[in-house]
């Protein structure tokens, strides 16, 4: 095997190790310590894979060197690959290294492959490579000179990106789709073809999919959709259980179907799945199955030109040159959890990723020079076309919430038969979607999108009077109405609004009610100073007559800016009406883009200025309206605080929900593993808004086929005293060691995750066993979860997101471990609700949703087993209906739950073994 001679270094927890060349060769591999690596890294550049890791591993931040990670995004933009040996083992094809004494020469012998598939004829992503690699090496970018030998000049001047991509094209509205009433032998007849020739006959998928239909036939009554809340267990199959009845609906109706998911891998999950019913492309080039996603998830061409063109300094502006590079091979410029590598960001550690997409609603729509090539206005079109769109959660009840307000900016109709899978999180989306929060933070970014970015700031952005300029010249009242919003919008906090607030000199009517906020929140902190590290809250009652009065000039103020921008959405919307004769396309397309803004920015306005209006309480007694909770916060993360302000929340979010978003359609399901608690209907019935539509909605159960009482038992550990991290640390470590990898750990504080990991993380790693960790590892989630699934003897820890969104089927997820019950945090919109949602019996459901939901984790296929364990020695045995019916439940002590560990790790030891002399023959 051929290798590159350039000395190569691996770090991690287990030890150091470099290869340095000699005389031409290869050279040998040894072992060094920490300070001996810091040194080499710093003597001359080393090829290394995942350099933050690495530099974390170290505890040298500053490490940089030949990222062999940097030099696969540059050749191999838009493909997958794990960001670890063994990972970019597997994408080259080449033999994984067996211990960290092997990764530096296989370092050196995958750069030698990358470099050889610069030279190859076939390498497919040759064009504007060229181009790329002189601007990467004007940016001093460590690879390029070592690429540059290896990459030959085109005979033709390579295209501009933005000359290379398509342009997307306007499409006639899509008819109103045809009624009609699914046959249930014809669903029955869809699934059998999805689900393929000799696939097992499932009857609980089958009696799914049938029940699936029924939200499909044609509703008899205005604002009372046909609704289905559907419980399916784990197994059962459902996502083809419902694309059957979706697609035979879709093909003969003519039209779209909205798939909702809380979740990036169900997304993904789903377009794959989706293929079994659907061509890649129509015969007339148009995408039957599109993926919809926020704006904020997206590349904006404006921001990537902007950052090409010096906009970004050091080494952003080579991961802007990447991005590029990403850009030109992309399947849908989605930059989160879409084909850009996760970790593509975190290698440089820098948030410029985020500041390549449309952040804070600063587009110009079609007064940009890229408009026709948006990656966010070919989904949003292509999803108006669209047999199936897959969304989430919050982007699905935005658009129902909003259409029809703006006559059809979006270009995309308003779901009207939506499937809400993960549905036991609509509840939460909708607490998010329809909640006010007047801080600071979102205040000041009011002033910006009016007034633009303020003297000395970087960035192309202008505020509301530049970018409509030619409105205003033409339209006296239009330009009265900007003029005004620009006026009043001076109210608003401007940069150095924290610092004032803490020097006691706020300026404004704003910032004197988030100075009066503070002073407040910290007066009724009821922590003594022990939590400084972390956000602090009071109800938003008891308010003082000075308070109340703050909050009144405050509404005023926002008020001054709402009405103005009302008036110019009225002039804006007359001019579309009664065009100009210099009104072109392009220019009717940037002024209903401006409205849909202005439409945001009011509903947003007239929100905050609601939240004030009632802090005077009702009848005077502050106790504020029963239909929403109030409060005041002040946030701060390792003892900084970086916001202020007020909150509102709905009592029960599933009343807007039901009203904008619910009602709206025609058929609607939420469909979910836990979405009841046990055999109880009553709580999907509170969290899905059902009980405020006219009519009940259907019901449905689908058992999970799986053998819980064989393949799996929960553990009940009653000798880890809580609060001790010493023993909670070597719970951790031993259950790992005694499993062999393979572990999910799930905790329910941040601070205790990162005290067990620092504690373990050595000492596992001398036994070859990986651990990685949220909140300590520099790489991001969905990375985490695909180096966890791509090595079955690596653990990994995390909290909530972790506990909701690993799927991981298979050997690399033996074992769940949760530190303690998890309950629902303290939080003032948590005891208003408890209050409301009887008491004690409301958490109780919380809880059972939340370990039924990590217990979710461990089972996800037939041939799954493993243990779920919880270090609580005082689980209340009301909790354990949680778990699914028949699967064994045992009090224990370590010792005893270490040795059933370690037998059923051995016998999935032996099992391998066995499978893998069959795969042999």
């Amino acid at each position: 095997m051929v290798s590159l001679s350039l000395p190569a270094l691996h770090a991690s927890h287990a030890g150091c190790w470099l290869r340095t060349p000699r005389d031409g060769a290869d050279g040998e591999t040894r072992t060094l310590g920490k300070g001996e690596a810091v040194m080499a890294a710093a003597d001359t550049p080393l090829l290394i894979i995942n350099a933050p890791l690495v530099a974390t591993r170290l505890g040298y931040p500053d490490l940089s060197g030949l990222d062999l990670l940097e030099l696969f995004a540059f050749i191999h933009p838009a493909r997958f690959c794990v960001p670890t040996p063994k990972g970019l083992a597997h994408a080259l094809g080449l033999e994984e290294p067996e211990g960290g004494d092997d990764v530096p020469a296989f370092l050196q012998q995958a750069a030698a492959m990358l470099l050889a598939t610069c030279q190859a004829d076939e390498w497919k992503e040759r064009e504007g490579a060229w181009s790329a690699l002189q601007s990467l090496a004007r940016l001093r970018w460590p690879w390029a000179q070592v690429l540059a030998p290896h990459i030959r000049q085109p005979e033709k001047a390579e295209k501009w990106l933005f000359s290379r991509l398509p342009e997307w094209e306007e499409a006639g509205e899509r008819p109103q789709p045809v009624q009609i009433t699914l046959d249930d032998d014809a669903v029955l007849a869809q699934l059998a073809r999805l689900t393929g020739t000799g696939a097992e006959d499932r009857e609980g998928q089958r009696n799914y999919a049938s029940n699936v239909a029924r939200i499909f036939a044609p509703r008899s009554k205005r604002d009372a959709p046909h609704m289905l809340l559907a419980q399916a267990g784990t197994g059962i199959g459902k996502t083809l259980g419902y694309l059957a009845p979706a697609s035979l609906w879709a093909g003969a109706s003519g039209g779209t179907v909205w798939v909702s998911t809380f979740t990036k891998n169900l997304q993904r999950q789903l377009r794959s799945e989706s293929a079994r019913a659907w061509p890649e492309e129509r015969p007339d080039g148009t995408r039957p199955v599109v993926i919809r996603k926020g704006r904020e998830n997206y590349l904006c061409l404006l921001n990537l030109e902007d950052a090409l063109q010096g906009g970004f300094g050091g080494r952003a502006a080579i991961l802007a040159q990447l991005v590029a590079r990403w850009a030109a091979y992309s399947r849908d410029g989605d930059m989160i959890g879409g084909d850009l590598p996760g970790w593509l960001g975190t290698l440089f550690r820098s948030r410029a990723i985020r500041s390549l997409t449309d952040q804070r609603g600063e587009c110009v729509y079609a007064g940009c020079p890229h408009y026709r090539k948006c990656f966010i206005e070919r989904a949003a079109r292509a999803s108006a076309q669209a047999d199936l769109v897959i969304a989430n959660h919050a982007l699905v009840m935005v658009n129902a919430a909003r259409a029809g307000n703006l006559g059809g900016r979006d270009h995309a109709q308003r779901p009207t038969r939506i499937i809400f899978d993960e549905g036991h999180h609509v509840f939460e989306a909708a607490d998010s979607t329809f909640s006010a929060a007047l801080t600071g933070q979102e205040a000041i970014e009011l002033k910006r999108w009016i007034l633009g970015p303020e003297r000395g700031s970087k960035g192309r952005r202008r505020g509301l009077a530049a970018r409509l300029a030619d409105v205003a010249s033409y339209d006296e009242q239009g330009g009265k109405a900007i003029a005004a919003a620009c006026a009043a919008a001076e109210a608003l906090p401007g940069g150095g609004w924290l610092q004032r607030l803490a020097d006691g000199e706020p300026s404004g009517p704003l910032e004197t009610l988030f100075a009066a906020v503070r002073a407040l929140t910290y007066a009724r902190d009821e922590s003594g100073g022990q939590e400084a590290g972390y956000g602090i809250e009071t109800e938003a009652a008891q308010l003082e007559g000075n308070f109340v009065e703050l909050a009144q000039q405050a509404a005023i103020a926002l008020g001054a800016i709402r009405q103005p921008l009302i008036r110019l959405g009225v002039r804006l919307e007359a001019m579309q009406e009664d065009a100009p004769d210099w009104l072109d396309a392009q220019g009717r397309a940037r002024i209903e883009g401006a409205r849909h803004s202005l439409a945001w920015r009011i509903e947003t306005l007239a929100a905050w200025e609601a939240l004030l209006e009632r802090m005077g309480g009702v009848d005077g007694d502050n106790l504020g309206s029963p239909e929403f909770v109030d409060w005041l916060a002040v946030d701060r993360s390792d003892a900084r605080e970086f916001d202020i302000g007020l909150h509102r929340r709905f009592l029960d979010p599933t009343k807007p929900f039901a009203r904008a978003v619910l009602e709206g359609t025609h058929g609607v399901m939420l469909t979910s593993a836990t979405l009841r608690d046990g055999p109880d209907w009553d709580s999907a019935l509170a969290r899905s808004g059902a009980l405020h539509l006219e009519h009940a909605p259907i019901l449905s159960s689908s058992e999970s086929p799986f053998d819980y009482a064989a393949n799996s038992e929960v553990l009940i550990v009653t000798d880890v005293k809580k609060g001790d991290l010493a023993a909670l640390a070597g719970a951790y470590a031993r259950i790992i060691e005694a499993s062999g990898g393979g572990v999910l750990g799930l905790f329910t504080a941040i601070r205790r995750l990162r005290a067990v990991h620092g504690r373990i993380a050595d000492r596992l790693a001398r036994a070859g066993l990986a651990l990685y960790a949220q909140h300590v590892d520099p790489i991001d989630t969905g990375t985490l979860v695909d180096i966890f699934r791509d090595d079955p003897r690596s653990s990994l820890l995390g909290t909530d997101a972790l506990r909701d969104g690993v799927d991981v089927a298979g050997h690399s997820l033996r074992c769940v471990v949760m530190e303690q019950v998890p309950w629902p945090k303290p939080s003032i919109l948590h005891r208003a609700r408890r209050a409301a949602g009887g008491g004690s019996a409301y958490d109780d459901r919380i809880i059972r949703a939340r370990l039924a939901q990590a217990f979710g984790r461990l089972i996800r296929s037939k041939d799954d087993r493993g243990q779920f364990i919880v270090l609580s020695a005082a689980f209340p045995s009301r909790l354990l209906s949680a778990f699914p019916e028949g699967t064994p439940v045992t009090r224990l002590t370590l010792e005893e739950a270490l040795q059933r560990v370690s037998a059923s790790a051995l016998v999935d030891h032996v099992n391998a073994g066995t499978h893998e002399e069959d795969e042999a023959r």
